[in-house]
């Protein structure tokens, strides 16, 4: 399935750019993760342009050396410029800094990560939890800790381990609009 997933994924011109050019950004962690990736896995399920309906790209990187938003921003403002032919909105974030914004953005207390991956273990929907990179010697390696078949049955399944239930069902009605053919899990009863 990781085959699958790499050749679908890279049929999308804007993630084949991100990958080829982010290590160019000379950050020590990063992945190209979340929607993008599997957005346009459900484009291609649906017989869809790659690229139709996704919002962003997101960028990731971890760098716990410094976190104050004014290095996060120099990241940002680079990214920017290596991307500015993309036309597409790609939102670079600093994982180490999440925990200092997520309570006011959220409405619930976030936690530190302790990398990309383990950013990317704390999607809202299990379904999302994915990440490309490129090692140090151009290889590619793909980060799926919930493996791939929710994805390629066009499954979402709910991820309850920081998210709240709101952040789920808002994305979850989104995603279900823009590809009706998608299950979508309903989030766990409280006991």
């Amino acid at each position: 399935m990781r085959d699958r997933f790499l050749e679908t994924v890279l049929g999308n011109p804007v993630i084949e750019t991100i990958l080829e050019r982010a290590p160019q950004l000379g950050l020590g962690e990063w992945y190209l993760t979340a929607g993008g990736l599997v957005q346009t896995v459900w484009n291609h399920l649906d017989g869809r342009e790659l690229g139709a309906g996704i919002k962003d790209y997101d960028l990731f990187y971890f760098d716990d050396s410094d976190l104050t938003y004014d290095a996060e921003d120099r990241v940002i403002r680079s990214a920017a410029e290596l991307f500015a032919d993309a036309d597409v909105e790609i939102e670079v974030r600093n994982e180490a800094r999440v925990h200092l914004w997520y309570e006011e953005h959220f409405g619930s207390p976030g936690v530190p990560f302790t990398s990309c991956r383990d950013a990317i273990d704390h999607f809202a929907s299990t379904t999302c939890c994915f990440g490309i990179t490129r090692t140090v010697g151009g290889d590619l390696d793909v980060y799926a800790p919930h493996g791939y078949d929710d994805l390629f049955a066009m499954i979402v399944r709910p991820n309850p381990v920081l998210a709240p239930r709101e952040v789920y069902e808002t994305k979850a009605a989104r995603w279900q609009q823009e590809w009706p053919s998608l299950v979508v899990e309903l989030w766990p009863r409280e006991s």
